[in-house]
């Protein structure tokens, strides 16, 4: 289930990472930002490094190692709610605008 989990938790990453890059948020993982600027396409780039952190991952969990898949799945769990949240607040989202029109409406 751990390893299930974790190979959810990089699919959610990487399609939000998608989306916010679309909707011009800056990649902040200085490894995933090289990767991406390696390969030219992001989806390559972040293809690779998800299918080499599953292999990681896999190599964990027929080791034994739950702990460790435990713990990086809530860092993933919390990099997803980070995305969703860049991607919410962007400039290209409806709720960016709505907060900026509410805090103009708020200065007068």
């Amino acid at each position: 289930m751990l390893l299930i989990q974790f190979v959810v938790l990089q699919i959610a990453d990487a399609v939000t990472t998608l989306v916010f890059l679309q909707h011009g948020v800056n990649e902040a993982n200085p490894l995933i930002h090289m990767a991406l600027a390696l390969f030219g396409q992001p989806v390559l780039g972040l293809a690779l490094a998800k299918a080499l952190g599953i292999g990681v991952a896999l190599l964990a969990w027929r080791t034994g190692r739950w702990g460790i898949l435990r713990k990086i799945n809530l860092l993933f769990a919390a990099c997803v709610a980070w995305n969703l949240l860049a991607i919410v607040l962007s400039p290209a989202s409806g709720a960016y605008a709505l907060q900026q029109s509410l805090r103009q409406s708020a200065s007068w």
